[in-house]
């Protein structure tokens, strides 16, 4: 068993048995859908357009490809470098976003309905929700989105949801990340280097939520990070791209939830939760969760 320097992090690579590189999880991800990308093509389960309702796979904003290379991308199109964190994990699509990125909470709410009808199907363990709204959202539409995430948290899929990128002041939060339940993903802010560097590094969204819950739970790289383009096959399109955000940092986390149940299959959500907790350590810019994520402290015995 061997540890490999990847773009995003450090994953197991144990390719006898399987064990650390998500081999046997399902990750659900909720995002604009997903290309027939080199790295992912062979294990895309099943997909689902809430948006268009066509039923062909693809992706007409590249985001959801992004998020997916960072979760479970085998790096086959650049010789393993740019490898995501579960490279043999399995992925279930819900496309909620538009090619601009945009969605509702219907959408949302009938890409989480879905999930939880095919999950037993799929055996589903993860959900990647790389999606949120405003603080400021109507509470009606607030309650309903929290409701249903916390849904899939109680039939026991661990959940992973991004801080949002209307940070970095108090109660800034993106909905549904403010659920006390589910796993909530923000990038470390970065030291300022006057207005400019604060406005474009220090982005990701925090607590307290109106619940004073702290928020977020656990930092992870999302700033320039590079994974799938879904543009890829257009001419004069690299393969890979760079993007920033939260919602890059929520596969990170996701696939990290990966690997660990590979290696633990009997793992419960909840286990997953405390054992992130545990083995996060502290780094500048993470004061407002329980650090930065630590592949290495997570998956050890």
């Amino acid at each position: 068993m061997r540890w490999v320097k990847q773009t995003v992090g450090y994953w197991c690579d144990d390719t006898k048995t399987g064990k650390c590189s998500g081999r046997g999880i399902c990750a659900a991800v909720l995002d604009t859908g997903i290309s027939m990308h080199p790295d992912l093509r062979d294990r895309i389960m099943g997909f689902q357009d809430f948006v268009n309702r066509e039923g062909d796979v693809y992706d007409d904003s590249g985001h959801g490809t992004h998020v997916a290379g960072i979760l479970a991308g085998d790096g086959r199109a650049s010789e393993g470098l740019y490898a995501g964190m579960a490279p043999a994990a399995d992925l279930l699509i819900a496309k909620v976003l538009d090619k601009n990125g945009d969605g509702d909470v219907d959408k949302v709410l009938q890409g989480i309905e879905w999930i939880l009808s095919v999950k037993d199907q799929f055996r589903v363990r993860i959900v990647n929700i790389s999606v949120g709204t405003q603080p400021k959202l109507a509470r009606e539409q607030k309650q309903k989105l929290l409701e249903a995430v916390e849904q899939l948290w109680d039939d026991g899929l661990v959940v992973v949801v991004s801080a949002g990128n209307y940070g970095p002041g108090p109660g800034t939060v993106a909905v549904p990340g403010n659920s006390r339940k589910v796993i909530t993903a923000g990038v470390p802010d970065m030291p300022a280097r006057g207005a400019q560097c604060r406005k474009n590094l220090n982005y990701s969204g925090r607590g307290p939520t109106e619940e004073c819950v702290i928020k977020p739970d656990v930092f992870a790289p999302g700033t320039g990070i590079i994974s799938c383009n879904g543009r890829y096959s257009l001419p004069g399109e690299h393969p890979y791209i760079m993007k920033s955000g939260t919602s890059m940092a929520t596969p990170v986390v996701s696939g990290a939830a990966a690997c660990l149940l590979s290696k633990y299959p009997d793992m419960s959500n909840v286990e997953v939760k405390l054992k992130l907790r545990e083995s996060c350590v502290r780094y500048p810019g993470t004061e407002a969760g329980w650090g930065l994520i630590n592949i290495e402290r997570l998956l050890a015995v």
